[in-house]
């Protein structure tokens, strides 16, 4: 019987290798192929584009319904988690920093505080990107740093053309030597002849060593704009990873924690960071080693080599182009105090809320009835009604006062504009995948 048996499934797995069309219909008849054909299709989307992503986030809620995998009141909340209003909150914050240009005084003010040589300004540049993709999305911190590091290369080595002429005149110059060579006759003034025909020859090594040095100051400017361009990214990758708002990974790993385990509450922001942040720290100063060392114009074997007239005139002049920058930003606004002191309690709260080793605020409340989204969403929320011009006590006691309307921190339209709402989709298609495949 067992010989029988075992008979007739190698003759159903040849028919199957025989005639696999067959085979992959019986397949997607079970509810496993058909999500198995879901999930294909998703990814096959996303990879061609055929569709746009968050187009193609929404095809779990036509299709799982459809195929029996899972029913609408399941899968619709799943773009709607509170691991999604966490990263809204993180987007809106984002917005509003940027409407008030709180990061570009962030990133003057740490320039202007670790210097101008290449090297520190690659580093105050990740010490910014990484800071602000901590708490905003990797995309975003990358966008806003970009602008800014453009500026100050720009200031740096914004004279190309002028040094391309150098170049060009020293070649010139170089050619009219071997063309306008004296070829002297022996005459009582000999003497005077080959000290003429040694002095063209210096001139002409100077005019080749001073060929090469543009040569070699052309090649190091490329190389600092290299090492800006990469050191932003690198740095909102590394940063991004500190905290669970930092990057959208990071979230769905939390999300698919509350999906499998939801009795299990030891991953939240505070414990995250107190895990994260000393690795990001790590990570941040070997990623700029390593830039600096290739682009940044580290030279191991001395330190201490004397710098040439160009580059100390390029870091001068990106001196003064920080501080100019810096200035026309002018005081510090009433606005950019309050967003601010909303950014500090946003994390203060979002660390303090459960930090694992001493007891949160959280405990003051039910248990379980607060988390992450709910700090992140009450702060943001304050942005729509907290005025941008300090307020006057006036109105309080003088009746004839006028009731002047005053602009929030944030609007809604500005929001509306701002917020990249495709990835807030792209998550939840990413949690309802997941719920399909559990």
């Amino acid at each position: 019987a067992t010989g029988g048996f075992f008979l007739s499934e190698c003759l159903q797995v040849k028919r199957h290798l025989c005639n696999p069309t067959s085979y992959f219909s019986s397949l997607l008849l079970l509810q496993e192929g058909r999500c198995l054909y879901v999930i294909l299709l998703m990814a096959l989307y996303w990879c061609t584009e055929a569709l746009p992503l968050a187009v193609t986030a929404l095809l779990p809620i036509i299709l799982f319904p459809f195929l029996g995998i899972l029913p609408s009141n399941k899968v619709c909340p799943q773009y709607f988690l509170d691991t999604n209003f966490l990263f809204l909150s993180g987007l809106i914050m984002a917005s509003a920093i940027e409407e008030w240009n709180l990061h570009r005084r962030i990133a003057l003010r740490v320039l202007m505080l670790v210097g101008v040589q290449p090297a520190r300004l690659i580093l105050g540049m990740m010490l910014t990107t990484s800071f602000l993709s901590m708490w905003l999305s990797n995309t975003a911190s990358t966008a806003m740093m970009l602008p800014i590091a453009n500026a100050i290369l720009k200031s740096l080595f914004g004279e190309k053309d002028t040094s391309k002429e150098m170049n060009r005149e020293n070649e010139e110059h170089q050619a009219s030597l071997q063309q306008n060579k004296l070829y002297t006759v022996p005459t009582e003034m000999q003497f005077l002849a080959s000290t003429e025909d040694k002095d063209l020859t210096e001139e002409k090594e100077v005019a080749s060593d001073g060929l090469s040095d543009l040569k070699k100051e052309e090649e190091y400017k490329t190389n600092i704009w290299k090492g800006f361009l990469i050191s932003i990214p690198y740095a909102a990758s590394i940063g991004g990873t500190a905290t669970l708002t930092g990057t959208a990974p990071n979230l769905i790993l939390l999300g698919q924690l509350k999906s499998y385990f939801p009795e299990c509450d030891v991953v939240n922001f505070g414990s995250w960071f107190m895990f994260a942040f000393p690795l990001m720290l790590i990570f941040l100063l070997l990623g700029w080693l390593w830039i600096s060392i290739l682009y940044g114009g580290i030279n191991l074997r001395g330190w201490r080599t004397k710098k040439s007239n160009i580059r100390a005139d390029a870091e001068a002049r990106a001196r003064e182009v920080i501080k100019e920058d810096y200035q026309k930003l002018g005081p510090i606004k009433f606005a950019e105090q309050a967003i601010f002191f909303l950014f500090c309690m946003f994390a203060i709260m979002l660390f303090s809320r459960d930090p694992k080793f001493i007891p949160g605020w959280a405990s003051l409340f039910a248990p379980g009835f607060i988390s992450d989204a709910v700090t992140g969403i009450t702060i943001v929320i304050i942005l729509f009604f907290f005025p941008s011009q300090k307020p006057s006590l006036r109105w309080w006691f003088d009746l004839k006062a006028p009731n002047t309307e005053t602009q929030p921190l944030l609007t809604w339209r500005k929001a509306q504009e701002t917020v990249p709402w495709n990835i807030i989709l792209l998550l939840g298609g990413g949690f309802a995948m997941a719920k399909g495949c559990e």
